[in-house]
């Protein structure tokens, strides 16, 4: 399907990183490398943590013990393939022998109990070999496109995850005694991947704060410490209570070492910058993504009182697929905290964080990135200390929070040593010294997938009789710094004219059938005005900004148009297990006489995780067949890997919480690559199954959702991804607008 790898097109590789590159068979490889944490469970039932040395060239993956380039001649004691069934899964922190780490998972989308973890000692160090991951799957990807019988992957050759290797070594250098002889966390943060320095822009790095029309209108109405504070007055009413504010100011760092010193408990650490909530503990860790913090302050540097204050909160956090940090913070109890003597307990309100890269100007150096903070306060304060400059909101805990910025801002550029990434070698597959040729990488394919090859404990080996403590991170030899993306991308302006509607993507050679959403009927009510609740409606594509003609010269962006295909109906089913496969099921409008009838439909079943379980699945129609030679067409009849990497859902809160609409954002997503789709093409329908419940992040945010869903109108675009020039400018396949949706509507779906 693809003309050429996706890794050789400028702008489409997916890792920010970069990695060296080298000709091979007239295609570009990548290559990647570093120190990482494989973890997992022994043949007796001990977990273990090793750190080990993964080496990514093109789509083969090698584990070593130690350096190859340090050690020339060791033998690997693993490899294996990337296949196109690779998911990669950030899980988020860890504890793992008291230390935290970031846990990265693989399995196969088509069986999940194949699957293996390796973790990362930041947030940082994820997001790159997430990346490396990828740029390898499209390099499986691609060569599957071609047919090449000598890159396919050989299943009988699995090993069972479920079986062990015969031997067991000792477990001396698991990350205690890494933590112990000084080489834990806090050392790779300095000494860890080696993706290289020749970084290319990743696909999704598409530069816009938003791609879809922002609901809020913010005025700045005071500059402090180069620090902007904005008010929205988007909807203001006079006799409102509470108003939303933020404070935004630039940090002169990467979004991955902000958000690390955001998320960052530690006291002395935090009394640097921070001037309320220095003093945290965690109470508790909920997932790898949440957790509970206790906090307490004097509030004499604040105002009069003298009594001690202390609070609860929780904190969500995740990483979006343009690299955009967001961290959501809420008050809460917690029963391992109940109220104490001597202190009041208060209520913090809610914030979110958001940490955004910002792309430098061509030959610019530095990493810088905008840090946004935004809080729901009391109105009375803060009109007084707009108007008059009271400076009796100068001593409250809101201006302080909104002081964390520039604390923030403060500190990094007082810390250069924060500022300095991981450092790395760039290696030419040409003239690298690792011992072994290519075949050594290519010989993986009649082995193992790469989840199977990390499934066994890695102690377990060839290279058994070999000493683990020559794995130490000693530094040897010359190093070259990181630098984390500047990139060279113009800045992104939504144009004025409108996309175009796809106009080639459907036969006009033939005429058009009637689509009247009357004749199809759907478990939920199709809305008639604005003021209907628990219905939908089918918005136009103008509050969407998709990629225009020139996307790839410029990286402008446009309004989408009309849809192309029309939404007939819409089901809300209730199920005490996810259901695929809906198409098929006896009483589904696609079998139905007038379903039957359409030229093509497109059905997407949207699996909502909860207790009991939801679908929401919507139906689109076509009023002509779809040209087969269209990008549409292709993707309708390509493989699952295609429609993986160009399957995007843009998401809009038009109404609703605040918080809500942080959590969720207004981003494009390329579904394919954040959760687990499955694709049923028969007849004139293909169904995308959308399981949400296979990302803990999508989990988490779809179950805060879930908590203000009646007071909620979402809107939802759905479009192919252009990638080339002949697919520009994009169009709006379809939208979709959920008006204050009731749980308790849903109807069950009988088997």
């Amino acid at each position: 399907m693809m003309e050429s790898p996706p890794v050789t097109k400028r702008g489409s590789g997916s890792s920010e990183s970069g990695g060296s590159e080298s000709g091979a068979e007239g295609r570009t490889r990548f290559e990647y490398f570093g120190w990482v944490y494989h973890l997992g469970t022994n043949s007796i039932g001990r977990e273990f943590c090793h750190l080990r040395f993964l080496y990514i060239r093109g789509k083969y993956v090698i584990m070593y013990k130690r350096d190859p380039h340090e050690n020339p001649g060791i033998k690997p004691i693993r490899r294996g393939v990337v296949g196109n069934t690779l998911m990669v899964e950030e899980l988020g922190r860890r504890k793992v022998n008291d230390g935290d780490l970031y846990v990265i998972r693989f399995y196969n989308r088509l069986d999940e109990e194949k699957k293996g973890e390796i973790a990362c000692a930041t947030a940082g160090e994820t997001r790159k070999w997430m990346e490396a991951f990828d740029q390898a799957r499209q390099q499986a990807e691609y060569e599957l496109s071609q047919g090449s019988t000598r890159n396919r992957l050989n299943v009988e050759d699995e090993i069972d995850l479920d079986g062990h290797r015969p031997r067991v070594r000792r477990y001396a250098h698991d990350l205690k005694k890494l933590i112990r002889i000084g080489h834990g966390p806090e050392t790779l943060v300095r000494r860890s991947s080696n993706l290289g320095k020749h970084q290319r822009p990743s696909e999704f790095m598409e530069g816009d704060a938003a791609d879809a029309v922002e609901a809020h209108e913010w005025r700045c109405v005071r500059t402090v410490n180069g620090v902007r504070i904005f008010e929205d007055v988007s909807d203001h009413k006079p006799l409102s209570k509470t108003v939303l504010v933020k404070a935004v100011g630039v940090v002169d760092a990467s979004p991955d070492t902000v958000f690390e010193v955001v998320l960052n408990l530690d006291r002395l650490r935090r009394y640097e910058w921070d001037s309320f909530s220095g003093d945290l503990e965690l109470v508790d860790s909920l997932n790898g993504h949440s957790d509970v913090v206790y906090g307490s302050y004097d509030p004499r540097s604040l105002s009069r009182w003298q009594s001690k204050r202390d609070f609860i909160f929780s904190r969500q956090w995740f990483r979006g697929q343009d690299g955009t940090y967001t961290i959501l913070q809420f008050p809460a109890i917690h029963k391992k905290r109940p109220k104490k003597s001597g202190y009041r307990r208060i209520k913090i309100s809610p914030s979110s964080w958001e940490i955004r890269n910002l792309r430098g100007l061509a030959g610019s150096r530095g990493h810088r990135c905008l840090v946004t903070h935004m809080l729901e306060i009391d109105s009375g304060g803060w009109f007084k200390w707009k108007c008059y400059q009271s400076s009796k909101f100068e001593k409250s805990i809101p201006y302080a929070l909104l002081n964390q910025v520039s604390g923030l801002k403060a500190y990094i550029s007082a810390n250069p040593a924060l500022t300095c990434e991981s450092s790395t070698t760039l290696v030419d597959t040409k003239t690298s010294d690792v011992s072994g040729s290519i075949s050594e990488f290519e010989d993986a394919d009649d082995a193992e997938e790469f989840y199977d090859a990390i499934a066994a404990d890695s102690s377990s080996s060839s290279d058994d009789d070999e000493d683990d403590s020559d794995a130490e991170l000693d530094s040897k030899g010359q190093r070259v710094k990181l630098k984390n993306v500047s990139w060279a991308i113009a800045s992104l302006a939504l144009k004025a004219k409108k996309a175009m509607d796809g106009n080639n993507e459907l036969d006009h050679s033939v005429d058009p059938v009637n689509l009247d959403s009357s004749e199809f009927c759907g478990s939920m009510q199709k809305g008639k005005g604005e003021s209907d609740s628990n219905c939908w409606t089918s918005p136009s594509g103008a509050g969407f900004k998709i990629r225009g003609k020139t996307y790839l010269k410029d990286s402008g962006k446009v309004a989408g148009g009309d849809p192309l295909l029309k939404l007939i109906a819409v089901d809300w089913f209730t199920l005490e297990t996810p259901r695929s496969k809906v198409a098929l099921h006896p009483k589904c409008l696609v079998q139905s006489e007038a379903g039957k009838k359409l030229p093509f439909i497109l059905i997407v079943n949207l699996q909502v995780p909860a207790k009991p379980n939801y679908s929401l699945v919507l139906y689109y129609a076509a009023d002509r067949p779809v040209n087969k030679n269209s990008l549409l067409g292709r993707f309708i009849d390509g493989n699952d890997a295609f429609r993986d990497a160009r399957f995007k859902l843009i998401p809009s809160i038009v109404q609703g919480y605040w918080m809500v609409k942080r959590a969720v954002g207004s981003k494009a997503c390329l579904l394919g690559k954040a959760v687990t789709c499955n694709y049923l093409r028969q007849d004139n329908f293909l169904e995308i199954d959308v399981d949400i419940g296979s990302s803990s992040v999508a989990k988490s945010i779809i179950g805060l959702v879930l908590g203000y869903v009646t007071s909620l109108v979402v809107d939802l675009a759905i479009l192919i991804e252009g990638r080339e020039e002949k697919e520009l400018p994009e169009y709006i396949l379809g939208t979709v607008r959920l008006n204050k949706v009731r749980l308790d509507t849903a109807v069950p779906l009988e088997n």
